[in-house]
């Protein structure tokens, strides 16, 4: 059995690695391409908020969705189609026949996909692993994406995107094919298991998982807070390219490389939240880790040193990949597996869908205020009044 389910959760991991490794050269090569289209901070925040733009819109539906379906097709179909629409990017780089319009069309539509995949590879967990087991494999998946994106996404991004512009893309959609084609030899059903109600209708159905919600005051609070942590280090994060190239003048491919530093704490983040978890309790670790994002992005706002930026950068990274592991083990523990996928619908559409609303501000108020580094050091210090409301506001059980 142990080694069943040590299969299971290898099976899942590999082929969110591969999925992980596009979605990271896509954040990188993505950005970049619009910054050779245009350089207006309001545009470049578009960006950002095309991608995430489906998570406001679809979540809610795919998660209802996910709690009639088989989850793993659901993450082999969702990849497949952002396999296809990435290589249709390569080959239109290729042709010199893009637009800003249409780099938010392909960010559109890769992001309905992702609404699928990503949630179904969360729902996946409890169904992999035993309930004792969900805090690690939590860790695991987390670190996983992080060396996708990170490590190897986010170099392979900048430096081919350097090399040649429809190269990154091109390898977007080969790693897309290969999480969708790596999952099929994860053996079993991955229906939701509990009553069935094949009557029930798509609206019933998403009812039900809010009203479930609704009568949990503990995760109800824990979205709130999800979703404005996710505003607001949105808010810089969605000029990090900008703040890169010009207020740290570094060239494209040394963009990825910065990113790779932050990679390091995220990774290290991944590493000890289970620990930080046992040793300091929940709500210590929730409240610090957003004081430290807040820290980590003030201090980044008042420097233009690289080196010092992206150690600022890294040790975001390691405490927001904390605070994900606590809100994702919290979910796992909390909610009914029948009732997983609409819940975290609910979550999502709120959590990532305020990251286009953050991402629309963050380029506002770099136009207005003239630079990237005081959007960030405007985020540091909002994060840091999000942390006090949350000591003051969230008791676990």
């Amino acid at each position: 059995m142990v080694r069943s389910v040590e299969r299971r959760l290898t099976w899942l991991l590999g082929s969110s690695a591969f999925s992980n490794l596009g979605d990271g050269i896509g954040k990188v090569a993505f950005p970049l391409l619009a910054a050779t289209v245009t350089r207006d901070p309001v545009l470049i925040a578009g960006l950002s908020a095309a991608q995430f733009l489906p998570w406001l819109l679809f979540a809610l539906v795919a998660g209802a969705l996910l709690d009639r379906v088989d989850r793993r097709t659901a993450i082999v179909l969702a990849n497949t189609a952002r396999a296809v629409v990435v290589g249709a990017v390569a080959m239109l780089v290729y042709l010199d026949a893009v637009s800003i319009w249409l780099v938010y069309a392909a960010a559109l539509l890769i992001g309905a996909a992702e609404t699928v995949a990503d949630s179904a590879a969360n729902v996946l967990i409890p169904a992999v692993v035993h309930q004792g087991g969900l805090a690690k494999a939590n860790s695991k998946l987390q670190a996983t994406e992080i060396v996708g994106q990170t490590f190897l996404g986010g170099p392979v991004g900048s430096v081919t995107f350097a090399v040649f512009a429809a190269l990154p893309f091109l390898l977007n959609s080969v790693a897309f094919a290969l999480g969708a084609a790596l999952l099929v030899a994860l053996a079993g059903s991955y229906r939701p298991r509990g009553p069935a109600q094949p009557e029930s209708s798509l609206r019933a159905d998403l009812a039900e998982g809010l009203r479930w919600l609704r009568r949990n005051p503990l995760l109800l609070r824990l979205v709130l807070v999800a979703g404005l942590l996710s505003m607001l280090t949105e808010l810089a994060q969605a000029q990090l390219v900008l703040y890169a190239l010009e207020d740290l003048r570094l060239s494209p491919a040394a963009f990825g490389l910065f990113a790779f530093v932050g990679g390091i704490g995220g990774l290290i983040g991944a590493a000890v939240a289970s620990r930080l978890l046992d040793r300091m309790g929940r709500r210590a670790v929730l409240t610090g880790g957003i004081v430290v994002c807040g820290l980590a992005f003030g201090g980044m706002g008042f420097t233009s040193e690289p080196a010092l930026s992206a150690s600022l950068f890294g040790l975001f990274a390691a405490a927001v990949v904390t605070v994900n592991v606590l809100l994702a083990t919290a979910r796992h523990t909390l909610v009914p597996g029948e009732l997983l996928g609409r819940v975290l619908g609910a979550w999502r559409t709120v959590v990532w869908g305020s990251l286009p609303v953050g991402a629309l501000l963050g380029g506002v108020l770099t136009d207005a205020l003239g630079s990237p580094s005081a959007t960030f050091a405007v985020s540091g210090g909002l994060l840091l009044a999000l942390a006090a409301g949350t000591f003051a506001t969230v008791r676990f059980r």
